[in-house]
């Protein structure tokens, strides 16, 4: 039968596995037997990663099937967890027998569908084997079986129910703390939503409802910040300098032909156990294109670099997500006190940004793997973390040097403004240090990267989150003066740039950077000075009003302000000679974009990315209500309805977004906060104006009802409850 069916004798070796194995063994004939064993199922797993992982099928790796089919998998993870079902076990499994198990494990789960998914499953086992890393020897191949396995799992782990957990990280050493974080990335993120309508908001405010206890990433978040110490050596991770001693010549060069099969620190560390002859073959058929290139080539100088530079993706992703979780405030004031940011200026040019790297590829979501190569990798990383840093935090100062903030200072004195609180308690002895803040570094290599490469969109959300809050002039003044607006204005107007995600990042930014600053709005006339140029910038922001409806807002709110600071003679000379200002006090040029604004969203399709829209139309509609305008506008949109020939159309959907908005918004802290500052309109009116736009008087002139004829009114009022 074993002839028959091409066993090639593996129940046979199984049967004497097992036998082998029993609990008074010394276990020198079953590593014998296993390493038999693997070396039947060595070159399935290697060729499985030679050909790219193709989807695995049991015709295609029949050794492995077979070990599986005949309980393989299920005696090891036996041997595996031996000693915590039994005092009596002598004598001790050795590291090496482990090591060959935990290998053997692996090719299992690279090649046989479904046995990734079954180990998975057992929560005993995958805590048991986080026992592993305790021991230098086997905690390579620990690290990459675990981090299959979670990569699967239907429900994330519980990080406190691994054993000993606090002993267990403070036991690590630098490398192995780095390694264990690709792990920690899964267990502390939470899940990617998937596709389409779960990533509505109406979606996501059913699951908040299901859900009100921590989920089990915030759960994890919380455990990690209870370890001594974790923190603390994360920033001394992500701050070390790369030892002098390597050779860093062509060290580039060198990274663009490794990047292709290096895809995490595990493999590097593999290769350095090779360089000290820990030769372990077995481990690196995840990486078997190893195998191809010459031994001269397989460790460049530069490998300490490679190595360090993906430490620190994996330590900066752990810091961002921590950085955005519920335990804010206390990760900010962890990284203040552990200099990070100083720490992270001083390798600004030797290591993050020492050559410019082309980068076409896709903008990839916080949660989404990335294939880039270790350098994009380490650059995205940095910029989302300055962004998590900076946003609505008072610790955003700390991104400037001493002799930058004290510039702020004057910058104030001289318009005769007080000093912004949070610029006053920054703790000057936790700002970077040297000749440049690591602001002023990341605005100077912003203005040397290609139109269309992607890293323009991180760098301009990173500096946008400095400028977002509450409006500061003097931190508009402080980009201001660095010649920021004609960067931003020669990429929309002038570079040719044709990538969205790039173009939306800086309409936003420009929105932050102009809002209520007249001077801002004076230079940018100064730019924009012939028709040619202006009717360029308007057609980038009719394109797609989604990607540039912050901007409009910027207007909208920034000219209503001027309107009432007519005695200031600069005010007025601005507001008589600016184009976009002259453009945007035409009513009928505001009509068009609330038009626009109120059509292209709906309940079912309004997300994170396009609620803007939604708020940007009430900010148009509040202001007019403060000005006694507010019936001409609603009979506007309702002369724009009959001339469509879809009467009650745009009124309708209107007023479903705004059953939607207080659905949304009232039981919502931080957003609030965040519409009120961005706006500088207190809350209440905010609320106040939905509420009488949402009014059932037919015969009040600011509810939206009066607008819509009976016969066209919406049968279906009960959308939300739905």
């Amino acid at each position: 039968l074993d002839k028959r069916a091409k066993w090639h004798g593996i129940p046979v070796l199984l049967q004497e596995l097992y036998e082998s194995s029993h609990l008074n063994s010394d276990y020198t004939r079953t590593h014998i037997v296993l390493k038999e064993l693997s070396s039947l199922l060595s070159m399935e797993a290697m060729s499985f990663v030679t050909e790219d992982r193709k989807t695995a099928q049991e015709s295609t790796f029949p050794n492995t099937y077979t070990f599986d089919l005949f309980g393989g998998v299920d005696l090891l993870v036996e041997l595996l967890m031996r000693p915590s079902l039994t005092t009596l076990q002598k004598p001790k499994m050795n590291d090496d027998l482990v090591k060959d198990c935990l290998s053997v494990l692996y090719n299992c789960c690279i090649c046989t569908e479904g046995v990734t998914k079954s180990l998975a499953s057992r929560d005993d086992f995958v805590l048991f084997l986080f026992t592993f890393m305790t021991n230098k020897k086997t905690f390579l191949q620990t690290a990459t079986l675990i981090e299959d396995i979670l990569g699967v799992k239907k429900e994330m782990i519980q990080l406190e129910w691994i054993p000993n957990l606090s002993g267990l990280v403070q036991s690590f050493d630098q490398q192995q703390l780095a390694n264990f974080c690709r792990i920690l990335s899964v267990t502390i993120s939470e899940p990617d939503v998937g596709n389409d309508d779960k990533h509505t908001l109406l979606a996501k405010n059913a699951q908040q409802k299901r859900n009100t206890s921590p989920s089990r990433a915030e759960v994890n978040q919380v455990t990690l910040l209870n370890i001594p110490g974790f923190i603390e050596r994360l920033c001394k991770l992500a701050t070390r300098k790369v030892s002098e001693a390597t050779g860093t010549s062509n060290f580039l060069q060198e990274l663009e032909e490794w990047y292709t099969w290096l895809d995490n620190t595990l493999v590097l560390d593999a290769l350095m156990q090779i360089a000290t002859d820990e030769l372990s073959l077995v481990f690196f058929w995840k990486y078997s294109t190893l195998a191809t290139i010459p031994l001269r080539h397989r460790l460049p100088q530069s490998m300490k670099i490679v190595h360090e530079i993906m430490y620190k993706v994996e330590v900066l992703y752990v810091l961002c997500v921590l950085l955005m979780g519920r335990q804010r405030n206390q990760v900010h004031k962890m990284l203040a006190e552990f200099r990070l940011i100083p720490g992270l200026n001083n390798l600004f040019e030797k290591l993050i940004w020492r050559k410019y790297t082309t980068s076409n590829h896709v903008v990839h979501g916080q949660n989404e793997n990335c294939d880039c190569s270790p350098e994009i990798s380490f650059k995205i990383q940095f910029l989302r973390l300055l962004q998590s840093f900076s946003d609505h935090h008072e610790n955003k100062y700390l991104l400037l040097n001493a002799q930058e903030l004290n510039e702020l200072s004057a910058i104030s004195l001289k318009a005769n403004i007080p000093e912004v609180e949070a610029l006053v308690n920054t703790d000057r002895s936790l700002v970077c240090d040297g000749k440049k803040g690591l602001l002023t570094r990341l605005l100077t290599v912003m203005k040397r990267e290609p139109p269309d490469s992607s890293f323009r969109f991180w760098q301009a959300r990173a500096v946008e989150s400095f400028l977002r809050g509450a409006t500061s002039y003097a931190d508009q003044m402080f980009l201001l003066k660095r010649g920021l607006l004609e960067h931003i204005l020669f990429c929309i107007i002038d570079s040719g740039c044709k990538s969205r995600d790039v173009l939306q990042s800086y309409f936003d930014l420009l929105g932050e950077l102009m809002k209520f600053n007249i001077d801002a709005f004076k230079r940018f006339n100064k730019y924009v000075n012939t028709e040619e140029k202006f009717q360029v910038f308007l057609t980038q922001i009719n394109s797609s009003l989604v990607d540039s409806n912050m901007l409009v807002r910027c207007i909208v709110l920034s000219l209503d302000r001027f309107e009432s600071q007519t005695e200031d003679v600069k005010v007025v000379e601005v507001l008589s000679e600016c184009c976009l200002l002259s453009y945007m006090a035409r009513v009928e040029n505001r009509l068009s974009f609330l038009f626009r604004l109120v059509n292209i969203i709906n309940v079912q399709t309004l997300t994170q990315e396009n609620v803007s829209c939604l708020n940007t139309s009430l900010v148009v509609l509040m202001l007019a209500r403060r000005r006694g305008k507010l019936p001409f506008y609603l009979n506007a949109l309702r002369e724009k309805e009959y001339a469509e020939k879809y009467p009650g159309c745009l009124l309708n959907n209107f007023h479903n977004l705004l059953r939607f908005w207080q659905h949304h918004y009232l039981n919502k802290d931080k957003d609030s906060t965040c519409l009120e500052n961005s706006s500088c309109i207190p809350f209440s009116f905010w609320k106040e104006t939905v509420s009488v736009l949402l009014g059932e008087d037919r015969t009040c002139p600011c509810a939206i009802i009066s607008y819509i004829d009976e016969p066209y009114m919406e049968l279906d009022r009960d959308l939300l409850g739905d």
